[in-house]
């Protein structure tokens, strides 16, 4: 990270930072996306099985990882501050609260998952997968939050490649894994869906690892000696990471969990519905890796900016980000279209569900735009560390409005299950509209508050 003074300076910084984030969320996502895909070769019961399951596990995933992410935004303002000396204490607390928000996890649903899946109105076999798929997933979530807060440190300082090239390292193990448990090669039994949960859990074990390695052994993380000496907890840098991430995990789980919620309603239709919901989510949530990449970038350039006091260069790439994001979301939008049969096709062979897929397709493309504007613009939220008030939108947005919105259209007209999609987009919409206000609001109080001005 390094001070830029015009827009092109801005541009190439926000690009070398943005580019590898973009590739990390891509590969870390296309994990999912492989479980997703490979379970649906194998059966349409094991496609519906791994939805469920991902449906219960992404927003508590998304959710709890997201307090976090609070990391970034404290070292890239302590950097933008140089005050690199207080660096370590702060990764090393957030690995403490990783442990122990994963062990809480496991704990919680060793008592919750059985009771959940059991009153949800889905065939036995769906049932039996969803169940065994969390159980798989669980052995890899210690390994992967603390990940998660390895990752936060590392882009903080502007070295996203390196995440990157983590990514890019294990993906391929990912896949290998998949095929080999999923339709049971080399001796061992075919686990179906199942076995995508146990690739899933060796792979986050294994960039746990190499991430830990990279830390304490290259520059410049090296130089912060995160692993060097024993640090005890520090109750009081807990409570800042909990209080700027707190509001963060929150709002990242009211937007992921009423995807889930919609999922776990539409378990009233068929697995042919539920399967279709699946794919189309599934790929819509694959594009949303480009505006969720450039709100983490753009927390990332805000935070340096704003914690060297430049307001107006924290401004100008709060704008960079979002029109670039809006743009990419257009063009996609405009593909997704026309390529939606064949899209559907890459998830399915049952002609009945690639159509209703294709269906659910034409319903994303509507909602893009509006992810692309509300995700950047929280970005830009948490580089300023204004996270309350982006918490109370969004659980507005997507519980008040959106949720009701798709059940009352869902159950009271015509639309059935396609009335939810249109709640999804109601939602969103109201999320971009209130915080792109909420933005040029703090925009505007911090440039009148800035020295000079």
């Amino acid at each position: 990270m390094e001070q830029t003074f015009n827009l092109k300076q801005k541009l190439k910084q926000f690009s070398i930072i943005l580019i590898p984030i973009l590739v990390t969320q891509l590969g870390l996502f296309a994990m999912n996306f492989f479980d997703t895909i490979m379970s649906g070769q194998y059966s349409t019961a094991d496609l519906a099985g791994v939805a469920i399951g991902s449906s219960l596990w992404m927003p508590v995933f998304t959710g709890l990882s997201g307090i976090l992410l609070a990391v970034t935004p404290i070292v890239a303002q302590l950097i933008g501050g140089k005050k690199e000396m207080y660096v370590k204490n702060t990764v090393i607390q957030g690995v403490y609260l990783a442990i122990i928000m994963a062990v809480l996890i496991l704990i919680v649903g060793l008592i919750a998952v059985n009771p959940i899946l059991s009153v949800m109105n889905i065939e036995n076999e769906v049932r039996r997968v969803a169940g065994l798929y969390l159980a798989a997933l669980a052995a890899g979530i210690i390994p992967l939050f603390v990940y998660n807060v390895l990752r936060s440190f590392i882009d903080a300082l502007g070295f996203t490649r390196v995440t990157m090239y983590v990514t890019l390292m294990s993906l391929p193990l990912n896949v290998v894994f998949n095929y080999i448990l999923i339709f049971g090669k080399l001796g061992l039994p075919a686990l179906g869906g199942v076995g995508a949960g146990v690739a899933s859990a060796i792979t986050y074990w294994l960039i746990c690892i190499i991430s830990i390695v990279i830390v304490h052994r290259n520059r410049p993380f090296s130089e912060y000696h995160v692993f060097r000496n024993k640090v005890k907890a520090d109750f009081t840098k807990w409570k800042e990471i909990l209080i700027i991430g707190i509001p963060i995990g929150f709002s990242i789980f009211f937007e992921t969990s009423i995807f889930s919620a919609v999922t776990l309603f539409m378990s009233v239709y068929t697995t042919e519905v539920i399967a279709a919901h699946q794919a189309a989510i599934n790929f819509s949530s694959f594009l949303y890796m480009i505006p969720l990449s450039i709100s983490m970038a753009l927390t990332i350039v805000v935070g340096f900016e704003a914690g060297a006091g430049r307001m107006k260069d924290a401004r100008t790439y709060s704008y960079m980000g979002v029109s670039i994001a809006v743009l990419i979301a257009a063009t996609g939008g405009v593909l997704t279209f026309i390529f939606r049969d064949a899209v559907a096709g890459i998830y399915v062979t049952d002609q009945q569900v690639i159509s209703l897929t294709a269906q659910f397709l034409i319903f994303a493309v509507l909602f893009q735009l509006s992810d692309a504007i509300q995700a950047p613009v929280q970005g830009v939220l948490r580089g300023y560390k204004d996270v309350n008030i982006t918490l109370i939108m969004t659980m507005i947005s997507y519980w008040v409005i959106g949720l009701p919105v798709g059940y009352v259209l869902a159950n009271y007209t015509e639309w059935a299950y396609f009335g939810y999609w249109i709640g999804l987009i109601a939602g969103l919409t109201a999320g971009a509209i209130t915080l792109t206000i909420r933005m040029v609001i703090i925009q505007r109080n911090k440039m009148k508050a800035a020295p000079g001005h």
